[in-house]
């Protein structure tokens, strides 16, 4: 029996579904590739942590406090084995708006705290949901957007000429440029120190990822990343020797601040002004940072769903949860607001992390580079972080990866496509927005198209036309329905039947309501079969 065509979009779950765990995990047992892992994240984090800071106008300390709540608090709270939360770009504007209009660091603390309030209550009234309407290939899109942006964003850097901070993944820089004049820029004015350490630290992390090498035990046991921070600072400091033109200076290096001891660490903490609660603006600024944190947290975790090897599922509603939990703390202790981040987690993921012990391990470290690390770390070529991220954005707009959706079909290609340009030349969540309104036009399309409510019976008189509907018609079958009636000629006898219809959208019935009432007018004699008649609305 032909039923109405089924939509493109995922189908949504009960009204109270019950989430899928992932199953129990032996922690210990994957301790061999999650402590390396969890360093590689570290090295690309700190960089990044501290990039947002300065950008977002917030004390240098506040996105390293940021990265070690999510790494230690938020990876046991959340239900993902890979996702990596911290400090996020797309946030930074919102913070640059947030001081500007509280008048301070602190007032912005108090909006983060709740914030934190905020997402906890959307976790627990189900709205994580709404993660399960993201089309797959947005969220492809989303990761090769990404992956090209990296790979654009970190050529500065890679070359010693940056101006710009470490993960700012907007079009249009805060320091005046855009994506393509600050490589332009840094073509004009290139680092040679830091172009030999970015150059010698890409090789390695080929020829550390090769087949060729990977089938060594040792090899797969030490992160290329591990390795080539060593030899950065090796030939930086040779480099300091035999040619000091042309070492790498300190602007070009981790600029992590030097605190000596756990004492110190307190004694430069801020705390909220809860003075701030006086003020309407903190509320507006707090539901603006939970909604966009929200949102970038969804996005991220669906996305490291898809590239999780093992294809575990995140529960949408304890993510949002564990993220309102780590707003909380971190606004308390002075931190930025955070989210599940693609970046950390892609890198993640790239270096063979198995579960959360990857993300906590790596906040440690962060909690530890405060207190014991900061002289050797700040020694690190960004160049050379560069190279590890050029490889992690590769990874993510593999050409592959673009041949596949062009198979797949317009339908899926076009969104996939437009989400990458649209990410390109705005930000992560405007251009998710121009990716998902493309898809939708493709939702919207497949329902007007469908040709699956007619019903003949070679018995039945040929001036008979039987439309059955489905079980649960939405109001996305209306313009499909509205259409197939609309093409049916004078003359005919209509046979509408609802009989096997649990539920029929108000803006069905009424369209099935306005046909009836012209329908004698088209010389067309409409049979209703437990379609459930509505009272029109006078305009």
């Amino acid at each position: 029996m032909p039923q109405i065509a089924p939509s493109t979009q995922r189908t949504a779950p009960p009204s109270s579904p019950t989430e899928v765990q992932a199953p129990p995990t032996n922690y210990l047992n994957t301790l061999g590739k999650d402590i390396p892992s969890g360093l590689v994240v570290f090295l690309v984090a700190l960089p990044l942590c501290l990039g947002i800071s300065l950008a977002s106008n917030a004390p240098l300390l506040s996105g390293i406090i940021t990265g070690i709540v999510g790494g230690v608090v938020v990876s046991w709270l959340s239900g993902s084995q890979l996702s990596v939360s911290g400090p996020a770009a797309g946030l930074t504007a919102i913070m640059i708006m947030a001081i500007s209009t509280l008048g301070s660091f602190e007032a912005v603390l108090t909006a983060t705290v709740i914030a934190g309030v905020l997402q906890l209550i959307l976790g627990f009234a189900k709205a994580g949901i709404i993660g399960m309407y993201f089309p797959t290939s947005v969220i492809r899109g989303m990761l090769a957007a990404i992956g090209v942006i990296l790979i654009l964003k970190q050529i500065p850097h890679f070359l010693g000429a940056d101006s710009d901070y470490f993960e700012d993944l907007d079009f249009f820089q805060f320091n005046g440029q855009n994506t393509f004049s600050a490589i332009g820029a840094a073509l004009k004015s290139i680092n040679l120190g830091a172009a030999i350490i970015g150059i010698t630290s890409l090789l390695i992390l080929i020829i550390w990822g090769s087949k060729a090498l990977r089938r060594l035990p040792f090899v797969r046991m030490i992160p290329g990343a591990l390795i080539v921070v060593v030899v950065s600072i090796a030939i930086n400091q040779l480099l300091g020797v035999v040619a000091p033109e042309l070492k790498v200076q300190a602007a070009h290096l981790v600029n992590l601040p030097v605190i000596g001891s756990f004492s110190d660490v307190v004694g430069i903490l801020r705390f909220p002004d809860w003075s701030a609660l006086s003020n309407g603006s903190t509320y507006v600024v707090a539901i603006t940072i939970a909604i966009v944190a929200s949102l970038e947290t969804l996005l991220s975790v669906e996305a490291v769903d898809k590239l999780d090897p093992h294809k575990r599922h995140t529960p949408q509603n304890r993510e949002l949860k564990a993220q309102g939990v780590g707003n909380l703390i971190s606004g308390l202790i002075g931190g930025l607001p955070l989210t599940a981040v693609i970046v950390r987690s892609s890198a993640n993921i790239d270096a063979g992390g198995q579960t959360k012990v990857s993300a906590f391990f790596h906040g440690l470290l962060l909690l530890a580079s405060l207190l014991f690390l900061a002289d050797f770390l700040n020694e690190i070529p960004l160049s050379a972080l560069a190279a590890v991220l050029l490889m992690v954005g590769f990874k993510l707009t593999k050409p592959a990866l673009y041949t596949s959706q062009w198979r797949l079909g317009l339908a899926q290609f076009l969104p996939f496509i437009v989400t990458i340009v649209a990410i390109l030349f705005t930000d992560l969540l405007k251009g998710v927005c121009i990716g998902l309104a493309v898809g939708v036009f493709y939702i919207l399309k497949a329902n007007l198209e469908s040709a699956y409510f007619y019903h003949h019976e070679p018995s039945q008189d040929p001036n008979t036309v039987h439309i059955k509907l489905s079980e649960h018609v939405s109001f996305l079958n209306k313009a499909s329905i509205v259409t197939t009636l609309d093409r049916i000629p004078a003359g005919k006898h209509v046979i509408l039947d609802g009989t096997e219809s649990s539920y029929i959208d108000y803006d069905v019935l009424e369209a099935i309501q306005n046909y009836r009432t012209t329908a004698a007018e088209r010389n067309i004699n409409l049979e209703l079969r437990d379609i459930p008649q509505v009272a029109l609305i006078a305009h």
